[in-house]
């Protein structure tokens, strides 16, 4: 009988570490590694287009995370996607005249802003714009033009 009872709470241990587990990756692959916010600065960047990004996809400077991306809205006036972006303030000497650029991580991983530093002596500040962008490259705009080629090419022979 002692041992049945034994068994029992080393299974139901067992789960409950397995449960623990899949709980911590399913927060891992959902971007959501921590519930209370770091001491942060707001930044926030313009596009033209931003493909698949997201909110909470990461902001990196040579590959490394430095913050995150807030939110995105809509600029009916300027016709631009407006990045809202969440920088570390651990992160404080990131060059006003960097530039903020679309990327993909891997062939078909998640979207990211990556910031490429200028040569500035003068650093964002909270609130700041960055005013140097490049919109993220959609695969399938690029497909479409090789097709629509092609197809103009077959026709003149």
């Amino acid at each position: 009988m002692q041992t049945s009872r034994t068994v029992e709470i080393l299974v139901g241990i067992f789960i409950a570490l397995g449960m623990a587990a899949f709980f911590m990756l399913a927060m891992k692959v959902s971007n959501i590694t921590a519930f209370a916010e770091t001491d942060t600065y707001r930044l926030q960047a313009r596009f033209d287009n931003i493909g698949g990004l997201k909110e909470r996809s990461p902001v990196r400077i040579g590959g490394v995370r430095i913050g995150r991306v807030e939110s995105i809205n809509y600029d009916d006036e300027q016709l631009e996607a407006i990045v809202n972006l969440r920088i570390n303030s651990q992160h404080k000497r990131i060059p006003d005249d960097s530039a903020a650029s679309i990327y993909t991580a891997g062939l078909l991983g998640e979207q990211y802003i990556s910031l490429e530093p200028g040569g500035s002596e003068e650093f964002y500040a909270d609130g700041d714009t960055i005013d140097e962008t490049q919109s993220a490259f959609v695969l399938e705009r690029m497909v479409g033009k090789f097709l629509i080629q092609e197809a103009e090419n077959s026709e003149r022979r």
